[in-house]
């Protein structure tokens, strides 16, 4: 993985933090495999947390095997705004978002048209696991569609933006926002071309962007500027985030969030493994956070309102 910012100071001197130490240090020791289930179940993770009260899309339906299939139509009876996710995917992979109806087909958010046909061997080859983490047979969820928040839509193409945050023993230690484009088909996976932005945890605005590694700011497709960009409902989200991470009893996880025009944040789903290019988002390394997370002594038992309040002054006093 590249680094824009290592320049003539080693990786390690910036705190970057690898993939191995990640594992080693962090994922192994504070995240029992037994819970994992908890993160890895996109079902079982929303169960989890509604029953925690926390705000996530609403599930129109699942079809867990292929029998099912003769469910789809009344499922999708009615319906022109939702998303088929893949229970145990990964990296977006599987998703498909369904914005209206032309007829008998169903228009992507990319603008392209799927007949009933080709989208019900979609939901197929969800269950028979060409979409799941390990090859595993799935089942596949229909959720309502987001609706974009207004003040993200001069920063993305064709689909939704999320925000990730790092939950480290409670605390929130970094952010970021991904940002689809067209080269990502309105997906908000960097792998596929979106745009990360590093997000300052006091403010919640962007203070440095990148697109394949390289240093933007600007987005690809809109033109417009990304560095300044205020995340909306910032205060909300940082919480939920904190709130989400609790119910599953694990101390280093990703939390994806989006914000939905009309509910505000709602989680998306989490992540036992989170992805390292958040720091390439932030130009930081994730380390010195951990450590500064480390040296605050009994935060896993206050509110997680206070907890976001620590980091928001911490923060404040500091460069992001």
């Amino acid at each position: 993985m590249h680094f824009p910012f290592a320049g003539s100071r080693s990786l390690h001197a910036r705190g970057v933090l690898g993939i191995n130490s990640r594992n080693g240090r962090f994922v192994l020791p504070l995240n029992p495999r037994r819970l994992y289930p908890r993160v890895d179940d996109k079902l079982y993770t929303k169960r989890l947390v509604e029953a925690a009260g926390i705000a996530t899309p609403k599930l129109l339906g699942a079809v867990s095997h292929h029998y099912e299939l003769r469910l789809l139509p009344e499922i999708l009876r009615g319906l022109d705004n939702f998303v088929l996710k893949p229970a145990h995917g990964a990296q977006g992979n599987g998703i498909v978002v369904i914005i209206g109806t032309n007829g008998d087909k169903y228009r992507k958010s990319s603008g392209s048209e799927l007949s009933f046909a080709r989208l019900q061997q979609h939901v197929s080859s969800v269950i028979s696991g060409v979409f799941s983490l390990r090859g595993d047979w799935d089942a596949c969820m229909i959720e309502e569609r987001i609706v974009i928040e207004p003040s993200f839509e001069k920063i993305s193409r064709f689909g939704i933006p999320d925000v990730r945050v790092i939950v480290y023993r409670g605390l929130p230690v970094m952010a970021m926002s991904r940002l689809p484009t067209s080269e990502s088909d309105g997906r908000a996976n960097l792998h596929q071309g979106a745009i990360a932005a590093g997000i300052d945890m006091a403010t919640g605005r962007a203070i440095h962007a990148a697109h394949h590694n390289a240093s933007v700011t600007h987005h690809v497709d809109t033109g417009h500027a990304i560095i300044g960009f205020e995340i909306p409902h910032w205060d909300e989200l940082l919480s939920l985030a904190v709130r989400a991470a609790d119910t599953t009893g694990l101390g280093y996880l990703g939390v994806d969030i989006v914000v939905d025009a009309r509910r505000g944040p709602l989680l998306l789903e989490l992540n036992a493994r989170p992805g390292l290019a958040i720091q390439i988002a932030n130009n930081e390394g994730l380390l010195p956070r951990l450590r500064l997370a480390d040296s605050i002594r009994s935060s896993a038992s206050l509110p997680p309102t206070e907890r976001c309040e620590i980091i928001r002054k911490l923060f404040a006093s500091s460069p992001a």
